[in-house]
């Protein structure tokens, strides 16, 4: 019980770091959260810092996930509770929810989708090539970032239920009930985009704010 305690505070506390705050403040001295967006991301980085500080952030974002889930879940003292795999995915779990819920910023982190990219990365490859390629895909059709995140998430789930059920691949069934918890997950911190998309005032990549030439 120690070594699965252990690992948690330890994949929470490694999704916490916030790159994109201590991006801001190094580059520009800001606090990213007071512009753009006003999400601690790797999109409002790319906004408002520009895309070198935006793709440094999302790259640390992702590596917050995939060392929890690859590296941290290793961190046995005693006897586990679970499997490894549901370890992982415990890790790369609490990795999201500190980049989420940062203890280091106020519990004002960012919407968790890079870190939960690196934690795929770690849990099923395929799956990630999958999702990412949905992502470019709807980002090149409608340029907005939030819905090309959505989209991805959503993604998850249908795709490892192919897997399973069609192709026949193996697929443990712990990550298969986390999918839709991550889907899920990655909804809610959309929740003020999801509003924006249904007013037709999200953001589009390259539109100026609304009220300047």
């Amino acid at each position: 019980m120690i070594s699965l305690l252990l690992i948690i505070l330890c994949s929470y506390l490694a999704g916490s770091f916030p790159t994109s705050i201590v991006v801001g403040k190094i580059l520009k001295g800001i606090d990213i959260r007071q512009h753009g967006s006003g999400n601690a991301g790797a999109t409002n980085v790319f906004r408002v810092l520009g895309p070198g500080p935006g793709v440094f952030v999302l790259l640390v974002d992702a590596f917050k996930g995939f060392a929890a889930t690859f590296w941290i879940s290793g961190l046995v003292v005693d006897p586990l509770p679970f499997g490894s795999g549901l370890v992982m995915i415990i890790a790369g779990l609490f990795a999201v929810l500190g980049h989420i819920w940062t203890v280091f910023a106020g519990f004002r982190g960012g919407k968790g989708v890079g870190t939960a990219a690196g934690m795929l990365a770690a849990l099923f490859p395929r799956a990630l090539l999958v999702c990412l390629l949905v992502f470019v895909l709807v980002l090149l059709i409608t340029r907005i970032v939030s819905i090309s995140s959505i989209s991805a998430a959503v993604a998850l789930p249908i795709t490892l239920t192919i897997f399973r059920y069609v192709l026949d691949w193996s697929v443990e069934s712990s990550l298969y009930l986390f999918s839709f918890f991550a889907a899920a997950l990655i909804l809610f911190t959309h929740r003020s985009n999801i509003q924006r998309l249904l007013n037709g005032t999200e953001r589009k990549i390259g539109a100026k704010p609304a009220g300047k030439d």
